[in-house]
């Protein structure tokens, strides 16, 4: 097999394509990729149960049975139980809407919205694998979908419309997903420093046979009081190893 950086690239790749034709590849485009990284044919049931951890089933997108927990199942379910009491259109009506739409008439654009509330559903459905949940992905496309009919004023025709509010509606979700690991990898940098600190001050703690202060750990570890008295506060004032300061809380 092929390094495991090409490996890698070459999954994600496939991922992507799946994404992008709805949550599926085909098994050609599997075994197509499982050549170029030389993998044995027992290889191909390695990328398949890759594939339907990231939600892309192979031939047909994966059932909302076979994708998501039941938490999930159950929130899709109503939720599309309820858009299927949505007024249903055909195209030449659509179409009417989205040109109406960008001329900027309100109760065009909330017809727009009611057509892509189920798109919306379908891009989230492709982005769920990131660490989102589903009614979070959904909530906030539709925030999206909301501001985007605004917004359509510029494109040329009508039959643009439903795309461009799905590029927006995917912008957004993206967003969403980037925004939850900056904020996961920041609370991993917080557990981590406190976690430093309290063992730092437990050691030193047992070797004195007493609590420490903050300048005794100060000088042992040679972290800075800052960093010490954030570790504390973001404990909740947890760490019993540490003579509490008045400063600290104040």
């Amino acid at each position: 097999m092929k390094n495991e950086k090409a490996f890698t690239e070459r999954i994600e790749a496939l991922v992507a394509t799946g994404r992008v034709q709805g949550g599926m590849v085909t098994k050609d485009q599997v075994e197509e990729a499982a050549t170029e990284l030389d993998l044995p044919v027992s290889g191909l049931n390695a990328i398949y149960d890759y594939l339907k951890t990231k939600k892309i089933g192979i031939g047909d997108a994966l059932t909302i049975e076979e994708a998501f927990s039941k938490e999930d199942r159950d929130y899709l379910n109503m939720y599309l139980n309820e858009l299927s009491e949505l007024a249903q259109y055909e195209e030449g009506e659509k179409e009417a809407f989205y040109i109406s739409a960008m001329a900027g008439h309100t109760s065009s654009q909330a017809r727009v919205i009611e057509i892509m509330l189920p798109q919306v559903v379908d891009i989230a459905r492709l982005y769920s694998d990131q660490g989102v949940s589903i009614e979070d992905l959904i909530g906030e496309g539709n925030v999206a979908l909301s501001a985007g009919v605004t917004m359509l004023g510029a494109l040329e025709s009508g039959k643009e419309v439903p795309g461009a509010l799905a590029s927006m509606v995917m912008n957004a979700m993206e967003q969403l997903i980037a925004q939850e690991n900056d904020v996961h990898k920041s609370d991993e940098k917080i557990v981590s420093k406190v976690n430093k600190v309290a063992d730092a001050a437990r050691e030193l703690a047992e070797e004195l046979g007493r609590k420490v202060t903050v300048e005794e750990l100060m000088t042992e570890t040679k972290f800075s009081k800052k960093t010490i008295e954030d570790a504390i506060r973001f404990s909740g004032e947890k760490i019993e190893d540490i003579e509490r300061s008045m400063g600290i809380n104040e």
